[in-house]
This record gives C-alpha cells, structure tokens and sequence, in this order.
C-alpha cells in the first residue's frame, strides 16, 4: 500500500507542479485551487509512504515520478519542445525509480 500512494502522490506532485505554471503568478483561481488540493494530497501521501519506506528511497521516487511527468505532459501538450535526448534522459529516470523499488 505505501508503494501505491508514493506512486499516486508523485502523480500528484506533476499535477501541482503544472497547476503552478498555470496560475500566472497566482492570479488565476482555478489553477491555484488545483494546485493547493494536489500539493496537499501529495504532501500528505509523501508522508504517509514515509511511515514504511526509507526517507531517500520514498522521495528519489517521488520527485522522479513527478519529474517525469510534469517534463511529458508538457512535451506532449507542447508546451515544451520534444527531442529523443529529452526522452532518453525522462526513460533513465524511470529506469532509475524502477531500480529503487526493486532494491528496497
């Protein structure tokens, strides 16, 4: 079960991290309600996978989930540039996340 949450509050951390972006130097209300309810559920699942798992294993993967996926949904609704270097780099990342699990 810690292993699900850390999972879905790395989810979360791409969509705060993506809601920030939109909130225009926190004018914009909707993005700023997204981005508040998705930073404290992600928050508040971080700490919960941290009652099992070790503190650097649960973050590294936090944060490479969240990487991954607020760099790819940006790249995949253009708002950043794609490239195969960009790819290869997000895949090592995920390689990376991967590795940890099975090394814990």
């Amino acid at each position: 079960m810690p292993w699900l949450v850390l999972i879905l509050s790395g989810i979360l951390e791409a969509v705060w991290a993506t809601a920030l972006s939109k909130t225009v130097g926190f004018t914009k209300p909707v993005p700023i309600a997204v981005f508040l309810v998705a930073l404290t559920a992600s928050m508040a699942g971080l700490a919960y996978a941290m009652r099992d798992l070790p503190i650097g294993t649960a973050y590294a993967v936090w944060v490479g989930i969240g990487a991954v996926g607020t760099a790819g949904y940006a790249m995949l609704t253009g708002t950043e540039g794609f490239t195969l270097v960009k790819l290869l780099l997000l895949l090592g990342i995920v390689g990376c996340v991967i590795g940890l699990k099975l090394t814990h």
